[in-house]
């Protein structure tokens, strides 16, 4: 007998939602400033559709040098201003959207919690190290599911990359209700990245995590095109979420050296 294949099936409130879903986006850098590029897109297309669309709210608290022009989505006449502010800014007057902008780090406070603010139903992590990565964890691990509030966590999506290599991985924050169905396997749990490849990521954390003073410098240690083909491609699995209400694919692993593209299946 031929096993069914395995599906995850979005969960319900995002294709119906009564308001716009609430997205954190965390890092503003060279993957997260052209996934906010992609999320105007998208939600562009969703208000177009009959949705409710996406309220967006964008965590950083790096400053704009002139080493990140070039590989990062910001402006000569930006430098020096906070990047989330810069990047938000310019969303709201391109689209007339109201998206907001933290100038602090996604991170708990001094009193060991959460942010304010930190509630939303989809998390998109575009950070640079694997200690964010488990800080995030331990947020969305312990945040308050308040059910049946329009804001209730629901996925986590999680951006990385080395020089040319990269990963998308899509997590649950807890079991999402599946419908009944005879042609698919339903899975209700996807595993956060840090539970299913925890010890990659803490093998493959760089030793080397200063800021680069130049694009030059920028550039040898990720590639000038690996964020913006993440930030296509990751965002593209989430549009799918939308669009077909379900994914037989959980994420994938990028290699842009030689083109080389691998899905993960649920």
């Amino acid at each position: 007998m031929t096993p069914k294949m395995r599906i995850h099936f979005t969960d319900n409130y995002l294709l119906n939602p009564t308001n716009p879903i609430e997205v954190n986006l965390i890092g503003a850098g060279g993957t997260g400033s052209k996934v906010l590029t992609a999320l105007l897109e998208m939600n562009h297309s969703l208000i177009d559709l009959g949705h409710a669309g996406l309220s967006v709210r964008l965590w950083d608290d790096d400053i704009i040098t002139e080493a990140n022009l070039g590989r990062q989505r910001f402006a000569q006449c930006e430098v020096g201003l906070y990047k989330s502010v810069a990047l938000i800014n310019r969303a709201n007057r391109w689209s007339g959207t109201n998206w907001k902008a933290e100038t602090i780090k996604f991170q708990k406070n001094t009193l060991g919690k959460a942010p304010e603010n930190a509630q939303a139903n989809i998390y998109i992590s575009c950070v640079d190290t694997v200690s964010a990565r488990f800080e995030i964890a331990e947020i969305l691990r312990g945040i308050n599911n308040r059910w049946g509030y329009r804001n209730t966590p629901k996925y986590w999506l999680d951006f990385g990359n080395g020089k040319f290599t990269g990963q998308v991985i899509l997590s649950t924050i807890e079991k999402l209700e599946q419908p009944q169905s005879e042609k698919y396997e339903t899975v209700a749990h996807l595993p956060f990245v840090t539970e299913e490849f925890g010890d990659l990521l803490k093998q493959s954390e760089s030793e080397d995590d200063t800021p680069s003073c130049s694009l030059a410098e920028a550039l040898e240690k990720q590639d000038l095109y690996i964020n913006s083909t993440l930030a296509q491609m990751g965002c593209s699995l989430l549009w799918n979420l939308f669009r077909n209400g379900l994914t037989e694919n959980r994420g994938f692993f990028l290699n842009l050296k030689d083109f080389r593209s691998q899905p993960i299946k649920v």
